[in-house]
């Protein structure tokens, strides 16, 4: 059965490679969605050739997942990939992918029953974590329409694999009748109407070979967080100062170092456990500054 690639990019022409790259070859077709980029992304997508459709369009300055969802509408088939610009599918994920869009809903049963128990603990958690908050049919929960898939995350040049960065796995592959984006939220996942399974094979994510680019993300997100304050009227008085500029830090510090096990990625993991816990307080700070 054919797959198909969507994509939502934005000034993204020394990433591009890694998605297109890996998927070419295989994919029956690739959907980009270009929110306005000013560098060589469109140029360097459209000599992909005839498999890669570029939808030209804006970006949405709170969300960025609407352009996701609007590429995930204009993929032609059932089973979709949704991938970042920045993301490389791995030789062993691209025939996971092909050998499970070409099963039948009891294949791919006995196909989840077959993963080792080590590994379905890490599947069972992200259940966990994902599945309440969807909206989902007692009916539908018998057809798989949705797959989490392992990511390793490189961060300054090395695939972490503590801290609690893998696996990170998102919803990627989805029967596109069944699954879209519900827009509202930066850190939201995938809505699937059905069943969810998971892949074994990793997604590799190139998301901060440098820390150039590491903080320039992790200064996006700060924004987001912010304008998150902002749209939840969050109140401005010592005791949530208190919350955003001490205790969530220090908590996110802690758990990523200790409970995740971050220490063992060594320098890298301490680096990174550091600046992801002061982005509460960052967002923080720039909330109250405004006068919004």
């Amino acid at each position: 059965m054919p797959v198909s690639i969507a994509l939502a990019v934005f000034n993204e022409e020394s990433n591009l490679h890694y998605s297109l790259d890996s998927t070419i070859e295989w994919a029956d077709e690739i959907v980009i969605v270009d929110g306005g980029s000013t560098d060589k992304t469109v140029l360097i997508a459209k000599t992909y050739g005839k498999k890669v459709k570029v939808i030209e369009t804006h970006n949405n300055p709170t969300n960025f997942h609407i352009n996701k969802q609007l590429a995930l509408d204009n993929c032609k088939n059932k089973w979709v990939l949704q991938l970042d610009a920045d993301e490389e599918v791995s030789k062993e994920l691209k025939h996971e992918i092909i050998n499970i869009t070409q099963m039948n809903n009891e294949e791919i049963e006995k196909y989840q029953n077959s993963i080792p128990d080590n590994e379905k603990k890490l599947f069972l958690r992200h259940q966990s974590l994902v599945l309440p908050k969807m909206q989902t049919q007692k009916q539908e929960h018998k057809i798989y329409a949705g797959f989490f898939v392992p990511r390793l995350n490189n961060f300054l040049g090395k695939f972490m694999r503590y801290g609690g960065l893998y696996p990170d796995a998102p919803i990627r592959l989805i029967d596109k009748n069944k699954a879209y984006f519900p827009c509202k939220d930066v850190h939201e996942v995938i809505e699937v109407k059905g069943k969810i399974g998971w892949l074994r094979n990793p997604l590799l994510h190139y998301d901060s070979p440098t820390f150039d680019r590491y903080i320039s993300r992790n200064n996006r997100y700060v924004h987001f967080l912010a304008n998150q304050l902002r749209q939840n009227k969050t109140p401005k008085n010592f005791r949530t100062a208190i919350d955003y500029i001490i205790l969530k830090p220090t908590n996110w510090f802690v758990l990523s170092l200790i409970r995740h096990k971050g220490i063992l990625d060594g320098w890298r993991g301490v680096v990174f456990a550091f600046f992801s816990a002061i982005r509460f307080c960052r967002a923080y700070l720039l909330y109250i500054s405004d006068n919004k």
